[in-house]
């Protein structure tokens, strides 16, 4: 197969120096990655600013922002067998972003945000009968609740879902994989090329 797979955060700039972004490190995707090739498929990485190496074998897409992204997304998912997207995009940007760097000011500065585009809604909207598309959620409270939302919202085939402090930052995770029957199978907390391991086999079983 073909596989697609987003990983990381996406920064979105307010001046030079500055951006919006997230704390995710792009661990989960990339153990992905690196299971699916151990798994003998074709893999494709887009990926958000990490300090990580790209797996040998992937085909590497780097990106910054939630456009980029998306932008790539979109150019390489008509290729694709399946759709694995881990990555941690942000929901909102800089309305107005400048291009020289914001001084300091007296008293309180108000930062205008404007949606990204929801890839994964876009994605879902657009893909084949025989695509196979899988999601996240990361959620802090109610996550069977929010997750089983997207899943259905979203047109997913599956969906990984996680609270936040199972597995932002750390090598490990813990998560439950729901289907679109609303079936759950959990995970318990492993490094995470195991978790991704137990991914792929659960979804393929």
């Amino acid at each position: 197969m073909h596989i697609l797979i987003t990983a990381g955060p996406t920064r979105e700039k307010i001046d030079p120096v500055r951006f919006i972004s997230n704390r995710s490190t792009g661990k989960m995707g990339y153990a992905i990655a690196r299971c699916g090739i151990a798994l003998g498929h074709k893999v494709t990485l887009i990926s958000g600013p990490t300090a990580l190496t790209p797996p040998d074998g992937v085909e590497f897409v780097p990106v910054e922002s939630a456009a980029e992204m998306a932008d790539a997304v979109h150019r390489l998912a008509p290729n694709a067998d399946m759709l694995i997207m881990s990555a941690a995009v942000a929901d909102y940007r800089p309305a107005h972003p400048v291009d020289s760097k914001m001084k300091k000011q007296s008293g309180p500065l108000f930062l205008e945000l404007e949606r990204t585009e929801d890839i994964l809604a876009a994605v879902g909207k657009n893909k084949r009968s025989d695509q196979l598309l899988v999601g996240f959620a990361a959620e802090t409270e109610d996550l069977e609740a929010h997750a089983l939302d997207k899943l259905k919202r979203k047109n997913l085939d599956w969906i990984v879902a996680n609270y936040v402090a199972d597995g932002f930052g750390n090598d490990t995770n813990k998560v439950i994989l729901f289907n679109s029957k609303g079936e759950q199978f959990p995970i318990r907390r492993s490094a995470k090329d195991d978790v991704a391991k137990q991914i792929f086999e659960i979804i393929f079983a």
